[in-house]
């Protein structure tokens, strides 16, 4: 397996958060894939990294992605970073989403990260996911 179908789970998964109503609604529609310049909403979903390696077995060439889902804000205490983590969670675990390129065999939660940035001011929450996709 490749990388090739890299483009297209992003692509499915930006999709599904900015099309998922309760995601838009705990971040008043701030979901990127890449940061716009200047000032930043004080709450907002990010895009991250990833890491792929191939995972093929019986049925075929497949790769397992791991990939990081942030919510940031400036927002005092970590309750609106976390609805904002849980609607993400809920879009995004188990999902079934169509891709371009492949086939998404599945999705789930792997871990989350929550930490204090900005000495305190602000909070973050990144949130690990898990997809394993097949090249048709």
């Amino acid at each position: 397996m490749s990388y090739a179908v890299s483009a297209a789970l992003q692509s499915a998964v930006f999709a599904a958060l900015t099309t998922d109503d309760d995601v838009q609604d705990a971040v008043n529609g701030a979901v990127y894939d890449a940061l716009p310049s200047g000032v930043l909403p004080s709450i907002y979903v990010s895009l991250g990294g990833e890491t792929v390696r191939a995972e093929n077995d019986k049925t075929g060439a497949g790769a397992a992605h791991r990939f990081v889902i942030s919510v940031v804000t400036d927002v005092p205490g970590f309750h609106a970073a976390k609805v904002a983590a849980g609607a993400v969670c809920d879009a995004l675990h188990e999902a079934d989403m169509a891709l371009s390129r492949g086939r998404l065999v599945s999705m789930k939660f792997d871990r989350a990260r929550a930490v204090m940035i900005d000495k305190g001011a602000g909070r973050r929450i990144d949130l690990t996911f898990r997809a394993r996709v097949e090249d048709e």
